[in-house]
């Protein structure tokens, strides 16, 4: 019974810890992990762990996925080289700084190594919950560089474990094929399934079908990637951002809605439970040391979260004045940031789940029969890492964001004014032409272009609006009753219909069919999207 109670106790964690992140606007990765620290105390659960091969073969695909196909491709390329800098070089270069703090603490080099690499990478998870205030270039940032990271960390983590517990010899050529192998394979197969995803796509018209086939898509490509030792966040990764680009080009309008939905909450739920479960283990790693240990592990968990932000705003302004000397042109001057920008960078440098999963993974013993080395102490200090950067970085993020002044960032909503307007223009220049092809009657041409000339004059006040402030446009004003009008007398529909049901005039199934439509104007008319029908 334990896996249907931990099932009921983790939603309603999620729940509570929503709701009162919400009131008290404390993020929820925060929350959620104080949470699973306080369930640790519950004699029930201090069983519960968290299996590596769980986080890394079920989690992880579907978390890299999402935050793939979600990511602006566009962004990635105008930060292309700090992006591989920050997902490959600096990973090895805090790899080897924890590696060496930590042998300062009394670790052996190889399990030292472990635990460089186990902290290395940033969370892709994490970043994109905790970090959404930031300006949208820094968020893309961040979020392509915990995207890929773990892959460059994986292979490091790899390398350690298998030299510490003797299964394999530390040479120049043997650890750069590794890296060959891990990249070049992982990017290989994510092409591959892409290629593979967008032909079986085009073929099924059918919506459920259409999600089953999304829903294995991150899946395969991670398993055939580890399949020939590849580097499966990769495969996933660039798989994901191929059918982002594809993606809108392909399946029917059904399909991606069910796909958001069911995504949107699958993602929300991993998230939120990999959180609870991150607090449970921190509980259940400080139970497994002696008092002794727990010192030099208490110590070595505030030395590495030290070593770690050093390093990483050590790097990023390194990095950045290199970049400088060595790049003169005008574009990237352009795309200079200050030093308290990257200073809000290294705040918002996340560790989560798969560090926590790496550490999980290593071995209990070495191929002599020998206990691993300080395996308890390299999981007791993953896990203080990972909560305190959650925890106190996730405290500290919104003060640094407002002493950085960070210049505020409307992209996002001028480039939809812009998509909207332009859409709705180009269809009307297109009507003349596609009604003709269509032999649509006139007075139903005549009815469409009015729709939309009085949908691009409320787009134009709206944007006007925007950009000058002052007294509502009339026509917006008009809009607003329109909307309020409309949502009051779907409402009233609403009604009649389950009426209509309870006097069993209809049936169920047509309550659910005609409810679903009325659901869908609501929602459209909720978010403000004044498109003619």
């Amino acid at each position: 019974m334990i896996g249907l109670e931990l099932v009921v106790v983790l939603g309603v964690v999620i729940v509570v810890c929503g709701i009162l992140a919400r009131r008290t606007r404390v993020a929820d990765p925060i929350l959620l992990l104080v949470a699973g620290i306080a369930l640790g105390f519950v004699p029930a659960l201090r069983q519960v762990h968290l299996p590596p091969e769980l986080m890394l073969l079920v989690f992880l695909p579907v978390l890299l996925y999402w935050e793939a196909i979600t990511i602006s491709l566009r962004e990635i390329r105008a930060t292309l080289r700090g992006i591989v800098l920050t997902s490959t070089l600096l990973v090895v270069v805090t790899a080897a700084a924890v590696a060496a703090a930590a042998h300062a603490l009394g670790l052996p080099w190889g399990p030292a190594w472990v635990l460089g690499a186990a902290v290395a990478p940033t969370d892709a998870t994490a970043v994109g919950v905790l970090a959404r205030a930031l300006p949208r270039r820094t968020v893309t940032v961040l979020r392509a560089e915990s995207l890929v990271n773990d892959g460059t960390a994986l292979v490091l983590y790899g390398v350690a474990v298998g030299v510490t517990v003797g299964e394999e010899t530390l040479s120049a050529g043997h650890v750069t094929w590794l890296f060959v192998l891990a990249y070049g394979g992982g990017i290989t197969v994510g092409l591959l399934v892409a290629w593979l995803a967008v032909l079986a796509r085009r073929r099924i018209d059918d919506p459920l079908l259409g999600n089953v086939v999304v829903l294995l898509i991150p899946f395969t490509a991670y398993l055939l990637a580890e399949l020939i030792e590849a580097s499966g966040v990769l495969a996933v990764v660039v798989c994901g951002l191929v059918m982002s680009q594809v993606g809108p080009r392909i399946g029917r309008a059904a399909t991606r809605q069910q796909t958001v939905a069911f995504w949107s909450v699958s993602t929300y739920l991993i998230n939120a439970s990999l959180f609870v479960l991150v607090g449970l283990e921190a509980q259940s790693a400080v139970r497994n040391l002696v008092s002794e240990d727990l010192v030099t592990a208490v110590v070595g968990v505030a030395v590495v979260c030290a070593v770690i932000l050093v390093v990483r705003f050590g790097f990023l302004v390194l990095s950045a004045y290199t970049i400088r000397l060595v790049d003169r042109r005008p574009s990237q001057r352009g795309r200079r940031v200050t030093n308290r920008a990257r200073a809000v960078s290294t705040v918002a440098g996340f560790r989560g789940a798969v560090s926590l999963a790496a550490a999980l993974a290593v071995p209990t013993t070495l191929s002599s029969g020998a206990p691993f080395p300080d395996r308890d102490l390299i999981v007791f200090i993953t896990c203080g890492v990972v909560a305190t950067t959650l925890v106190v970085q996730g405290l500290l993020l919104a003060p640094t964001i407002r002493w950085a002044r960070l210049p505020d960032d409307d992209g996002v909503a001028r480039e939809r004014r812009l998509a909207d307007e332009t859409a709705a223009q180009e269809a009307l220049d297109a009507l003349p032409d596609v009604a003709a092809a269509l032999g649509t009657d006139p007075s139903v041409v005549d009815r469409l272009r009015g729709e939309y000339e009085e949908h691009l004059t409320l787009l134009r006040a709206r944007d006007a609006e925007g950009d000058e402030g002052g007294e509502p446009d009339p026509a917006v004003r008009l809009d607003d009753e329109y909307t309020e009008l409309r949502l009051a007398l779907l409402a009233r529909k609403r009604e009649t219909v389950v009426r209509l049901r309870d006097q069993r005039a209809i049936d169920d199934t047509v309550l659910r069919q005609v409810q679903a439509r009325l659901d869908l104007e609501e929602i459209r008319l909720s978010r403000g999207d004044p498109a003619p029908e």
